[in-house]
């Protein structure tokens, strides 16, 4: 399998979104672009903000859309066709409610599970081939309160728990990054939990 090209973090553009659960996609790429040395430059042409990093000796682009959560496929497809990238060559990191805080799960394919970032980016593509990196934001426990769980921001222990998650799977990227998916899927999938 190759390697990867492009990492995508979701999350929602503003002052007012920074730091909520649903923008755990946009927190592990902005950590990954401050371990990286990488500065982010705003590229209207792809409705975000992409930089340059080098991870395991690769260099490849990252992007954050500029897009609110629900409209990510727009960013994603342009950069994807602006770039020359294949959809198996990206990873999109997003929050996922289904997975506690302090776990992290690598994964290929398969549906949105209701993440509207996902589900837009599936939308513009017409299939889920492509890597995803969930991070997980723990479920409020009630259907009706997922909204206002996702667009708040995560209490002190949790937020702890989310950026070891995050560090977690920092440590294995640059064996995805390589191609090793599954090497990198054990290792993440089996740190402590």
């Amino acid at each position: 399998m190759t390697g990867l090209k492009l990492i995508v973090g979701l999350g929602n553009p503003g002052a007012e979104y920074a730091n909520t659960r649903h923008n755990a996609g946009f927190r592990f790429v902005d950590e990954l672009a401050a371990h990286a040395g990488a500065r982010w430059s705003v590229e209207s042409k792809l409705f975000g903000e992409a930089a340059r990093a080098d991870v395991a000796g690769r260099s490849l682009w990252l992007l954050r859309p500029a897009t609110f959560m629900n409209l990510s496929g727009k960013s994603v497809t342009a950069a994807l066709r602006f770039w020359k990238i294949e959809p198996e060559q990206m990873l999109v990191a997003h929050d996922e409610l289904d997975l506690a805080p302090g776990v992290a799960r690598l994964k290929f394919d398969g549906g949105h599970g209701g993440q509207n970032g996902l589900r837009d980016i599936m939308r513009l593509l017409g299939h889920g081939r492509f890597h995803r990196l969930r991070v997980g934001i723990g479920h409020p426990g009630d259907r009706d309160k997922v909204t206002p769980w996702v667009l708040g921001r995560p209490g002190r222990d949790d937020d702890i728990l989310i950026g070891r998650a995050i560090d977690d799977a920092m440590a294995v990227l640059p064996l995805a990054v390589e191609g090793n998916f599954s090497e990198a899927m054990k290792r993440l999938h089996t740190s402590k939990d």
